[in-house]
């Protein structure tokens, strides 16, 4: 058979399976298990999801070792089909249990499932030794499984309430430190000049993004003593810089747990948190809040 009629099959045997346990345990209770974690069933499916993603993540960062992908005691790529097969299975029946599946297949998590598993597909249908290394490229996309982390991250949520609340602050940060580079490296040409490397003031930017970051390659250096003394001032610059967004960070952190801690309600019955705050009834057990 060819590479696509194995491909469609698989395809095809997904799609079967995939209704089979759609008609086995019914469109509400698979929405449930997929995308809800509050019940047993929701909570051993991540796991298992999350323990594959890991799993199938660590596969491609070893195959990519040379010396390993010689060895024939390790099936990389059993382990790679088995994966992909995983992984399709669970797109198929996300899909099937979403009212709105074209909504869910080009939302954000949508696109990063189905780039998780295109790449061993399309590495399957495109035959022949010129195109390898297109077929490498495509097989390097898997690695973007690990995107599929973020969705059960729950502190993700929280993080990016603080990056909201504190955009002003941040971007106040980011246009001073624009500018600051734009003065220094100005400087830097006027004081060194060409005889020192800065020949231009992108390059003295350059110097300057280098030098205040504390990353300092070495490639472009000044070398009189003015500019020596005025590298010197914007290496402690950098030190004092660095503190500043990890503070304007933490004081978002600090207030975005403040508002969730505010707007949670605890289940009296069964503990279960948070609700939204028009709730009356508990999510996991209907009492009364």
């Amino acid at each position: 058979m060819t590479p696509v009629v194995v491909a469609v099959l698989l395809l095809g045997g997904l799609v079967g399976l995939a209704l089979l346990l759609l008609r086995w345990l019914g469109r509400l209770r698979l929405y449930r298990i997929i995308f809800e974690a509050d019940t047993p069933a929701g909570k051993a499916f991540d796991v298992v999801l999350l323990l594959a993603i890991a799993a199938s993540v660590l596969t491609v960062i070893l195959e990519s070792d040379p010396r390993l992908k010689l060895q024939p005691m390790i099936p990389f790529e059993a382990l790679e089909w088995s994966f992909t097969l995983v992984f399709s299975l669970e797109y198929v029946l996300r899909l099937f249990c979403v009212e709105r599946p074209l909504r869910y297949a080009t939302s954000f998590f949508g696109l990063v499932d189905l780039v998780a598993i295109l790449p061993t597909f399309v590495g399957l249908m495109v035959p022949g030794s010129q195109s390898f290394l297109v077929v490498r490229i495509l097989r390097l996309l898997r690695v973007f499984r690990i995107l599929k982390l973020g969705e059960y991250l729950q502190e993700a949520d929280l993080l990016w309430q603080a990056l909201v609340a504190s955009r002003r602050k941040i971007l106040v940060f980011l246009l001073t430190m624009v500018t600051l580079v734009i003065v220094i490296g100005a400087l830097m040409v006027l004081i060194e000049g060409e005889a020192g490397g800065f020949v231009s003031i992108p390059v003295g930017i350059y110097w300057a993004v280098v030098t205040i970051t504390t990353v300092g390659y070495g490639d472009v250096t000044p070398v009189t003593p003015l500019g020596r003394f005025a590298a010197s001032a914007v290496m402690l610059l950098g030190y004092s810089i660095i503190a500043v967004p990890t503070g304007i960070l933490s004081v978002g952190l600090q207030e975005a747990q403040r508002q969730r801690r505010e707007s949670a309600r605890d289940c009296p019955s069964c503990g279960c948190t948070p609700h939204d705050r028009d709730a009356r009834h508990c999510k996991a057990c209907g009492a009364k809040l």
